[in-house]
């Protein structure tokens, strides 16, 4: 039986996990992601009760229930790093004997949901509005460390974007995709598209200010991309990673954007803590029909 390493598995000395300082019993099978750590509050505000209230870093972590659904809300901070973090702890969490430091034999999928904010690419997508990401496509490097299988029409999605981007000499992104499970329930009726997932704020999502930009009409060639008879919607700094890494690891993952700006014509949210909440309240009556009906 394979045995991980010290240095691979690191926990604490009461047993918990390196980073997110949990332990098995920390955390539910649904988790909501945040990556700014003062929304965990405004996330589990909602609960009925909280159970656990633990921080480390920009890791905080509150459990509780919401009616007969136990849920877990994290910030992840932002970018792809800490997701590789976060993801794969919370995995060791729940498929990994960390005394034993040995995989179980029966494996745990969590559903992970991010909440998060984004920035729209294309005229048509309204600021303050909810988008759901049915693929993403990373322009980081995380997912190259890693073994992933593509279906075959994400590697076509993935082409055609690639050969879009002569503009972007050594190009070498990924794609990788929402849960179809949780896209036809937590996900279903809400406006989807193709997220790009940047590795920064600024001119990785073509902002350009002292630093200046190798690509000062990056937005204007990603929003006029034809992607298999698509566009590319919105921007972020985390989704291709949670889609990777969750498919990757066996668990099941889905992504809302709350739309905070549109590039397109540089209008930004008048209201962006309105939005976020009802974004939040929306997101969890999903969850808790969801499971009523399962």
């Amino acid at each position: 039986m394979l045995r991980f390493f010290n240095t691979d598995l690191i926990t604490n000395p009461d047993g918990s996990v390196y980073h997110l300082k949990l332990l098995p019993n920390d955390i539910a099978g649904t988790i909501i992601t945040v990556g700014d750590p003062s929304r965990v509050a405004e996330v589990s505000r909602h609960f009925d009760r909280l159970e656990v209230e633990k921080s480390n870093r920009e890791f905080i972590t509150h459990t509780g229930w919401l009616g007969n659904k136990r849920l877990t809300v994290i910030s992840t901070g932002i970018g792809t790093g800490n997701i590789d973090i976060v993801l794969n702890e919370l995995d060791a969490l729940v498929n990994i004997d960390l005394e034993s430091r040995t995989a179980k034999e029966k494996l745990t999928s969590l559903n992970i949901i991010r909440i998060g904010t984004s920035g729209a690419l294309q005229p048509d997508v309204q600021v303050d509005s909810l988008l759901v990401s049915s693929h993403a496509i990373g322009m980081d490097s995380l997912m190259h460390y890693y073994n992933a299988t593509i279906p075959a029409d994400a590697l076509a999605l993935l082409k055609a974007f690639n050969e879009g981007a002569t503009f972007w000499p050594g190009l070498n992104s990924y794609i990788s995709l929402a849960s179809p499970v949780l896209m036809n329930t937590l996900g279903k009726g809400f406006l989807s598209g193709i997220t790009l997932t940047a590795p920064g704020f600024y001119a990785p999502q073509g902002r350009i200010l002292r630093g200046g930009s190798n690509f000062p009409d990056l937005l204007k060639k990603l929003s006029g991309m034809d992607i298999c008879g698509r566009k590319i919607t919105n921007m972020e700094m985390e989704t291709a990673a949670i889609y990777g890494l969750a498919t990757n690891l066996g668990h099941q993952a889905v992504s809302f954007n709350v739309i905070m700006a549109n590039r397109s014509d540089d209008q930004f949210s008048v209201d962006p803590a309105k939005s976020m909440e009802k974004a939040i309240q929306l997101i969890l009556e999903r969850i808790i029909q969801t499971s009523e009906s399962n």
